[in-house]
């Protein structure tokens, strides 16, 4: 009675509607998962001794169990929005793929979690609704409100995915020099690869996971053209795409491959200080609003504003003397 007195109901009614939201998703994924027996969890831990280790790992234990649950649970809410065709299918790994999620798993996981945000918008809209009423714009809010959680993991995802894309632009030109000095100390593409893989875990992280996988991949006996378009098309970068190509070339007909990626190393450097210079000339065009309408106006009272002050009480003393 307290909280309703100093709060209100108006604010009470969403927090409880959004509490029960959340508590009714996590009661439906726990019971969708179908939690294992005490006696099959032991024999796991006996099979997996990763699984104890995670739990007992605290934070990071409770979030690897919370991502158990999910893709467990996830194929089942996921079941609607399953694409239909092949090409969908292929289309969606490769959308996920960019952003780094590989699993087998993931296109369930982020179908799922689209219907638990579109189940949390509806019931916080229906909460709303005893709140404000049934009126016709509190519908339409409640429908833009389920809407804008149904696609609020496409924009988590697009930007996970422009981030990592950003970081590849960024960071390829240091792994390019560093396999053209690999290449002509006498190693192999592939040997150059793994080079590079284990010097830039550290400044270009994401760099190194793609080069490693496209290492194991040519150890697991897939060939090198293979292997270097599956890394251009999974990265999304044209820049890779680009390296993939004039490696597959230089392979192919037996060029330097050093100075190959010695050349396509400089054109990448080229373009990036191109866009530098780009966004530069751009600042200043960037620059007039803001000066506009922040700093003018108060450089002009600044300087304008003394000069009218006096200017006021001049007038007003030879008014008041003339009268």
């Amino acid at each position: 009675m307290f909280l309703v007195a100093v709060i209100g109901p108006s604010v009470l009614v969403p927090l409880a509607a959004g509490g029960a939201a959340v508590a009714g998703v996590w009661l439906l994924l726990e019971t969708m998962s179908k939690k294992k027996p005490r006696l099959d969890e032991r024999l796991d831990e006996f099979r997996d001794p990763s699984l104890r280790r995670r739990k007992e790992a605290g934070p990071q234990g409770a979030t690897e169990a919370m991502r158990g649950v999910l893709e467990k649970a996830t194929p089942a809410l996921a079941k609607p929005l399953q694409p239909q065709n092949q090409q969908d299918v292929s289309k969606l790994k490769t959308k996920l793929a960019v952003a780094g999620f590989r699993s087998d798993g993931a296109a369930n996981v982020y179908l799922g979690l689209k219907v638990i945000a579109l189940m949390i918008g509806l019931v916080v809209g229906v909460g709303g609704l005893f709140v404000f009423g049934l009126g016709t714009q509190v519908v339409l809010r409640t429908a833009m409100f389920a809407c804008a959680m149904f696609f609020l993991p496409d924009i988590l995802l697009w930007l996970i995915a422009s981030k990592r894309k950003e970081g590849i632009f960024l960071g390829l030109p240091d792994a390019l020099d560093l396999m053209v000095v690999c290449v002509e100390a006498g190693l192999g593409l592939d040997q150059a690869m793994r080079k590079v893989a284990e010097e830039m875990k550290k400044s270009y992280r994401v760099i190194a996971e793609e080069f490693g996988l496209c290492n194991l991949q040519l150890q697991m006996g897939r060939t090198r053209g293979e292997a270097l378009q599956e890394l251009g098309n999974r990265s999304g970068v044209d820049d890779l795409k680009q390296l993939a190509s004039i490696l597959i070339q230089a392979d192919k007909f037996g060029s330097s491959i050093a100075q190959a990626l010695r050349v396509q190393s400089q054109a990448m450097r080229t373009r990036r200080r191109q866009m530098a210079e780009e966004k530069a000339a751009k600042t200043a065009v960037k620059l007039i609003f803001p000066l506009v309408l922040f700093i003018f106006p108060g450089i002009f009272v600044v300087l304008v504003g003394p000069a009218g002050i006096s200017m006021y009480r001049e007038m007003f003393t030879a008014m008041n003397g003339g009268g």
